[in-house]
């Protein structure tokens, strides 16, 4: 029996769970600062060609997806850094779509992995230290409009977010035999 995978979510969409626990966070920061080294073994020796090719018919390049994980990290950071020091702040939402079209996006990829890995450096400490208060924290998502989001739920969303996008490159990969 031959099993499809979902090429747009090959790990599956993302499910925030009815309760986090500690382990749960220990386990999502680890991922989060894992996830600049799993980006770089994703794509390993990949030429231009390869990295302009969609992960998917009407997907993103993998270039565009590597620029893309740098966009929406820098992002989810500041929204940490406003949800901790303000009292529930209102983000700014990007169309990710527009931002993947752009010029930036076209550009070689290390620029990209050079930011995920400080980002993820800072971002990775930051979170080390937060308090359960800290995590229960909230900030206000206008794409969300039922109900505040809290930290607990960008850190788990966004450990999920890198599995998610390594997982379109690596499927590629195999699909592609490269």
């Amino acid at each position: 029996m031959t099993t499809t995978v979902d090429a747009s979510y090959p790990i599956g969409r993302f499910t925030a769970p009815a309760a986090i626990y500690p382990t749960m966070r220990t386990e999502a920061i680890e991922e989060i600062a894992a996830l600049p080294e799993h980006l770089r073994d994703a794509v390993s020796g990949l030429s231009d060609e390869q990295l302009d090719t969609p992960y998917r018919p009407g997907g993103w390049t993998v270039r565009q997806v590597v620029h893309h994980l740098a966009d929406s990290h820098m992002n989810a950071f500041v929204r940490l850094k406003l949800a901790l020091t303000e009292q529930q702040p209102t983000i700014k939402p990007y169309n990710e779509a527009d931002w993947a079209r752009l010029v930036d996006s076209r550009l070689p990829i290390a620029s990209s992995l050079f930011i995920l890995d400080g980002l993820h450096a800072r971002w990775t400490e930051l979170l080390r230290t937060l308090t359960t208060e800290d995590f229960a924290r909230t900030w206000n998502h206008p794409e969300y409009p039922d109900a505040p989001r809290t930290i607990d739920w960008l850190l788990l969303q966004y450990a999920w977010h890198g599995r998610h996008h390594v997982a379109h490159i690596t499927s590629l990969r195999q699909r592609q035999g490269w």
